[in-house]
């Protein structure tokens, strides 16, 4: 009698053959169960992870398998996880650190290499059961086998790209072999994940399983019942070398459009391969190694790797408590408190929205319908989303909820009343939170009679695309409010960081210098084209003119003037003809006119011939610079890493780069701090060097 699949699945020994408890294998990551029509189940389960990763372990022991599988050749092998979320998430990304020349790289590769092209070459039926995310490395696994049966569940991808890489596990040469090689291409240029659906219409996967068809959804792939979708001739053509080159060029074009191959080059070097040798597999597999060693031990994939590890520790603040918080309350409807409210309503939370008129309720529930049209493709999942977003212009709310939220203008004596009142009704166990973006927390909570439990959480316009959110303390904070905030963030999917209650904070303190240094040098007759060249030459995805039009001039004005008042660092003049055009209300994007013009969101601007000024690049960059130094010396955040991590995700900071710290670190401290003597010497007192500078590298 067959086994039933959950026995496969509990990893229950299999009372049939010989199974592979039985055989002389130390296995810690894999389990391997023999059934009774003699197919072999390999299941991974890697130890002490939450998830699968390719890392040398894992390889090995699948090494090990397969000359057991050689040698007593089954009817079908079955390769599934057992972790209950996903399949494999990727190659063992802490590995990579390790790896700094190009021949180590490659010998750690073609060890790969040899394990999974043995699994490919396995004379028995080999098939890859998919569920949950199925990424990178182990995609790349899957694709060895020959049928990928996935449930509904699976998301497969190559994120590679956005570590400054492409598949480097023989994915490059097996991807383009299986769909149409265009689309294949576009799947690893982009990085981004397809539902299982898509992948089956593709021909990247077989079938879509339910999970009690699984077995026998394998007994006919076993049995060769199951046609494989594999690509046809149109495909083929595809790969000869005319049209090679014609596919490689328009790509090219269209991801020139979105990176600098300087800054990316990743996806271009992609494309080079598989120009050069996309006309058969083993070509590929024999080239795929190299350029991806190149690319690895790069300036662009080691500070892409960085970046992806300063992620994960700005996510990792709000994991030391459950943030236990189910209901927000929200007071203030405008652009930020309105999205803020859709936002955690987006991620499951109960949100209330307040104002004073339901009439100014209505524009931010518009708002979050579009992003629930944007977000959900099940019309059920959006009804849910909406549901959970409430208008509460009686404040309501106020009374019930776990945390909240004020996001009025900026004005001190109105957050103070409002905290007043909110002390009066509010749960003893509520957290109250300003989304002020530079009101000192101390000066807010002298009003208040529990100062403790107040606490800034400043989220980043637009709130659905910026990541981080500062966590803003204060010296009678409570640290308890603090971490339920940090885990708060990270509950609804936000990068927090921990800044100290300062001026400006940590992102617009630091943000400020750079988007003033820009007015100055349009104020000089520098076209503002020309100033946003300069900073997109760089790497910042967004010039400073254009920025600063997104942001608001009016909020920017009022940023840097609450900054000059309350800082001792030298801060330049704000030219008056920006006053003017606050005044005369060109605002920006939201205005329609500020320093362009728009048209339906877009800037207007001329095209730019010359090369980038580098006068012009240090100019806005190192003041960004110099005063990250000096925010790190402050104390405004503790934790280098913290901060070249928050600029990266609160500003876009080129992150191909590092973060501003990071970046100071190679290209030279000492070199970095001579060049703003320069420049201070050359434009004013505002480029002075940090006094901070020799604290903070004493160690480089």
């Amino acid at each position: 009698m067959k086994p039933a699949m959950d026995r496969i699945l509990d990893y229950t020994p299999l009372e049939t053959g010989r199974d592979a408890t039985a055989l002389d294998l130390s296995l810690q990551h894999w389990q391997a169960r023999l059934d009774d029509d003699h197919v072999l189940w390999l299941i991974i389960d890697q130890k002490d992870a939450t998830a699968n990763t390719v890392c040398e372990p894992v390889i090995e022991e699948l090494a090990a398998l397969l000359g057991e599988i050689e040698r007593r050749q089954p009817k079908a092998v079955v390769v599934r996880s057992g972790k209950p979320d996903s399949f494999m998430v990727g190659a063992d990304i802490e590995a990579f650190r390790e790896l700094t020349e190009v021949d180590q790289v490659l010998e750690m590769l073609e060890r790969a290499h040899d394990v999974v092209n043995r699994l490919a070459g396995l004379d028995c039926p080999t098939v890859a059961m998919l569920h949950g995310h199925c990424l990178g490395g182990g995609l790349e696994l899957a694709l060895a086998c020959d049928y990928r049966l996935a449930r509904s569940d699976t998301s497969l991808g190559f994120p590679e790209v956005q570590l400054g890489l492409h598949p480097g596990l023989g994915g490059t040469a097996r991807l383009p072999q299986l769909i149409r090689p265009d689309q294949a291409l576009q799947m690893m240029l982009t990085g981004k994940p397809m539902p299982a659906g898509r992948a089956r219409a593709l021909g990247l996967v077989d079938a879509l399983v339910e999970e009690r068809h699984v077995a026998a959804a394998v007994a006919a792939a076993a049995a060769g019942r199951l046609t494989s979708r594999a690509s046809g001739s149109a495909a083929a053509a595809m790969r000869l070398a005319p049209a090679r080159r014609f596919v490689a060029g328009r790509a090219r074009k269209e991801t020139g459009k979105r990176v600098s191959e300087e800054h990316y080059p990743a996806p271009f070097r992609l494309l080079d391969l598989w120009e050069a040798h996309g006309h058969g597999r083993e070509a590929m597999l024999e080239h795929e190694p190299r350029s991806f060693a190149e690319l690895l031990t790069g300036d662009t994939a080691r500070n892409l790797i960085r970046v992806y590890f300063l992620r994960e520790g700005l996510r990792a603040q709000g994991k030391r408590e459950a943030a236990e918080i189910n209901h927000v309350h929200v007071i203030g409807a405008g652009t930020m408190g309105g999205d803020i409210a859709a936002w955690c309503a987006h991620q499951g939370l109960l949100a209330t929205l307040e104002d004073r008129e339901a009439k100014l309720i209505a524009p931010a529930m518009k708002r979050a319908a579009a992003l629930f049209e944007h977000k959900y493709s099940d019309a059920r999942e959006r009804r849910a989303a909406a549901d959970r977003l409430i208008p509460d212009p009686a404040g309501a709310g106020r009374a019930r909820a776990d945390l909240i939220i004020e996001a009025v203008p900026e004005k001190l004596e109105l957050k103070q009343r409002i905290f007043t009142e909110l002390e009066a009704v509010a749960r003893e166990d509520a957290i109250l939170a300003s989304n002020t973006s530079g009101i000192l927390l101390e000066d807010i909570g002298s009003a208040l009679d529990r100062p403790e439990r107040l606490a800034g959480v400043h989220f980043f316009n637009p709130v659905a695309r910026m990541q981080l959110v500062e966590v803003v303390g204060h010296d009678r904070l409570d640290e308890t409010v603090r971490q339920r905030l940090c885990a708060f963030a990270t509950a609804i999917d936000r990068l927090p960081v921990r800044v100290s209650s300062a001026p400006g904070f940590l992102v617009n303190r630091i943000l400020t210098p750079y988007l003033l240094e820009a007015l100055l040098l349009v104020d000089e007759g520098v076209a503002a084209e020309r100033v946003d060249a300069a900073a997109e030459a760089f790497g910042m995805p967004i010039g400073p003119v254009e920025l600063a039009d997104q942001i608001g001039l009016d909020i920017a004005l009022d940023v840097a003037d609450g900054l000059r008042d309350k800082l001792d660092t030298p801060m330049p003049d704000i030219p008056d003809w920006l006053r003017r055009k606050v005044d005369d209300g060109d605002l920006g994007v939201k205005t329609g006119k500020g320093l362009y013009q728009y048209k339906d969101g877009k800037a207007d601007k001329s095209s730019v011939d010359e090369a980038p000024d580098p006068e012009h690049i240090d100019r806005l960059v190192l003041p960004m610079v110099n005063t990250a130094v000096e925010c790190l010396g402050a104390g405004v955040v503790d934790d280098p890493d913290a901060l070249d991590g928050a600029l990266i995700f609160g500003t876009g900071f080129a992150p191909f780069r590092g973060g501003p710290l990071h970046y100071a670190r190679q290209r030279g401290a000492d070199e970095v701090r001579q060049r703003l003597r320069e420049l201070a010497a050359a434009h004013g007192d505002r480029f002075r060097p940090s006094e901070a500078w020799e604290q903070v590298f004493s160690g480089s």
